[in-house]
């Protein structure tokens, strides 16, 4: 048997419509042949009855920054930090992953604004050395409400790794924040401002929302549709806020707040991303819409980590599990296949000939799906 070629047997294989037992040959980096039969090799894997799926496809994750700054002006060396992350991904069955990085904070002390280009370095440092153990793009979240996020964008958009793009407006009465006391509590607990200085501050992101937020929004749109890159929405909350990003040419609906964000998005043809800790939890920790009423509906289509990486995984199987949840497939391709495709990712998210050998060997405990290993283009990376 070539060194370039691994076989996996009883194993328990999620394809795109139907989960077979059998076995699974990975030569030189992509999956060569799927078969309903047991492999008789010597050196085959016996995966003992592990559910094999396709390798996890995470667009947006903002769990790098904790690594930058792991307490409150903390700082970590840029390599080691980006590592830690790397790992991470790889041992939550993440083989592809869309590094989330804002331009637009808010706050102009935090690691968002102050690491921005060191995380993105730092991302090129450990891919291009080969020590990153997983796929590594990149996201811009874009806050469109802030002065400086479009010249930002423009020095940041032609980055090799990028390949999605997000709007966001997190401006007082909108969108995530549509209620003011809500947005008052929220950044008065995070800051620590005291009542005047709050009012200081909810008037200055009024005015920079109504004189920024509309322009941004439209040229960062036509500027990522110049270059090719996918386009999200974020938190829309009303049917004009989809009407608007569909009019944009938004593929992804991130985070809809309201049922029927979701729901008219989904129709639009925008692929509704809810987070997996919303899954997991029960519901949303802000208090919009809960992810399994989605699911519910049949209007959920892709599953992202967001702060949490284990809780993708997780949370397929738990849709898997719901009373009028997803068949394990669909339920898998909420993380693998519908997010690749979300991105124009052809060569991965499915286990099929030819694909990349992204894989991840499942077994379940009381339930819970535990990660026993993890293939990147067929290495073994965890």
């Amino acid at each position: 048997m070539p060194m370039t070629e691994q076989i996996l047997t009883h194993a328990k294989l999620v394809l795109d419509d139907e989960v077979v037992a059998g076995s699974l040959v990975i030569r030189n980096g992509c999956i060569a042949e799927l078969d309903t039969a047991p492999s008789r090799h010597p050196a085959a894997i016996d995966c003992n009855g592990d559910y094999l799926l396709p390798g996890l496809v995470e667009l947006h994750t903002d769990n790098m920054e904790k690594y930058f700054q792991p307490r409150p002006r903390v700082a970590w060396p840029p390599r080691q930090a980006a590592l830690a992350h790397d790992a991470q991904m790889a041992a939550s069955g993440i083989t592809t992953v869309f590094d989330a990085v804002a331009i637009g904070d808010v706050n102009k002390t935090s690691v968002r604004h102050l690491a921005l280009e060191a995380m993105c370095r730092a991302i090129d440092h450990i891919v291009d050395a080969g020590l990153a153990r997983v796929d590594h793009r990149l996201h811009l979240r874009c806050e469109v409400s802030q002065p400086e996020t479009l010249t930002r964008f423009r020095e940041l958009a032609d980055l090799p790794r990028l390949g999605l793009v997000s709007l966001m407006d997190h401006a007082p009465g909108q969108r995530q924040f549509a209620s003011l006391e809500a947005y008052r509590t929220y950044y008065q607990g995070k800051y620590g401002l005291s009542d005047s200085e709050l009012e200081v501050f909810v008037e200055r992101q009024l005015t920079n929302s109504a004189r920024y937020s509309a322009e941004h929004r439209r040229l960062i749109a036509a500027e990522c549709h110049a270059r090719g890159l996918a386009l999200a929405s974020h938190d829309d909350a009303t049917l004009e806020h989809v009407a608007e990003s569909h009019e944009y040419g938004t593929r992804v609906a991130e985070f809809p707040t309201t049922q029927a964000a979701a729901e008219a998005s989904h129709r639009a043809g925008m692929a509704v991303m809810m987070g997996a800790p919303n899954v997991v939890r029960g519901g949303s920790h802000s208090g919009n819409i809960a992810a399994a009423t989605l699911v519910e509906q049949g209007v959920l289509d892709i599953l992202s980590s967001d702060y949490y990486p284990a809780a993708l995984l997780d949370a397929v199987f738990r849709i898997a599990g719901m009373e009028a949840g997803y068949a394990l497939p669909q339920a898998v391709a909420t993380a693998t296949r519908l997010p690749a495709e979300a991105v124009g990712l052809s060569d991965r998210g499915r286990l099929a000939e030819g694909l990349r050998a992204d894989l991840l060997r499942v077994r379940l405990c009381d339930d819970h799906p535990l990660v026993v290993r993890v293939w990147a283009s067929g290495r073994q990376v965890h």
